[in-house]
């Protein structure tokens, strides 16, 4: 019994190694040399379980073909469960890549969007710059009294920029709340570290607002205001030369009444020229941001006037 199991395992072998030389031979070789240990596992375990069950006859077609057929599957099992990771390196240079290049392409785009649309508003701002030059809006200059009785004139803001409200001390409600918002406005250019921007407060009742009243008035808003006043025929001037409408309306028992008038905030620029307006309809935020644009695109009309 003992040379027959030696006989039949020699025979087994052969088998197998003329197996493995005949896989040997395809375009798979280097694999089947990478699974010959493992197959050898498979082979001993199934030659075994062939021993004992008294069926280790290898040398017949039918057995040597079901041997071909158990390297085919356990080749093919082996061939997926162990074969070496792949390396994904090249797979995160190219992601890398496509990345890079939808980023450069993206901002490409948005650089493009960017430059056109700021070209596009400096054109627009320029061409409404030439059309308020044509306007004769505050084109002459004026000589009032400030809130501290001290006079002022249209030249002595020049080369600032400044902001215009035309309102009175008694009005209920309208002045308060333009005035409050021209303030936030100044206080947002200042946040902004922009040029220098002073605020005006010029009256349509100089009956009424006298120098008094007009420094007692502006201190409920921003601390740089300044606070004009003069005479009827002064005032009424300065009011035509930037086409502010005022009329008095009639008066109460106590003597009370209202100031009908324009209600815009203008712009001025450090050339003393109108530069813009601003109706109830534009918040603070709008307002500044309109004149920084204003700035940006600033160029000195007459620089012998200012520095």
């Amino acid at each position: 019994m003992l040379g027959v199991r030696s006989l039949a395992s020699f025979t087994s072998s052969w088998s197998m190694l003329r197996i493995t030389l005949q896989a040997s031979h395809n375009k798979y070789n280097y694999d089947s040399l990478y699974y010959i240990p493992r197959l050898y596992s498979c082979y001993t375990i199934h030659t075994n379980k062939c021993q004992i069950s008294k069926q280790a006859h290898f040398h017949s077609p039918c057995k040597r073909a079901f041997l071909l057929q158990s390297f085919g599957h356990h080749r093919a099992m082996f061939s997926k469960d162990n074969q070496p990771p792949k390396s994904s390196f090249s797979a995160k240079i190219k992601l890398q890549t496509r990345l890079a290049m939808t980023m450069l392409v993206g901002g490409v785009i948005i650089g493009t969007w960017w430059y056109v649309h700021e070209e596009k508003q400096q054109k627009l701002q320029m061409k409404r710059i030439e059309q308020l030059k044509k306007v004769a809006i505050g084109q002459g200059d004026f000589c009032l009294l400030d809130h501290t009785g001290q006079q002022r004139t249209k030249k002595d803001f020049l080369g600032q920029w400044v902001l215009i409200y035309f309102g009175f001390t008694h009005c209920p409600d309208i002045c308060p709340e333009e005035m409050e918002k021209m303030s936030s406005v100044v206080k947002l250019l200042d946040e902004s570290n922009l040029p220098f921007v002073q605020p005006l407060f010029i009256t349509v009742d100089p009956e009424r607002d006298d120098v008094a009243s007009m420094a007692k008035y502006i201190t409920d808003f921003h601390p740089r205001l300044i606070g004009l006043t003069g005479t009827p025929e002064k005032v009424k001037e300065v009011g035509q030369s930037y086409r502010v409408y005022m009329s008095a309306g009639p008066k109460d028992e106590d003597g009370d009444y209202i100031v009908d008038h324009t209600i815009l905030i203008y712009l001025l620029s450090p050339d003393g020229l109108f530069l813009d307006y601003y109706n109830r309809m534009k918040n603070a935020k709008q307002i500044a941001e309109s004149i920084q644009q204003h700035m940006k695109n600033y160029k000195k009309l007459f620089p012998s006037q200012h520095s």
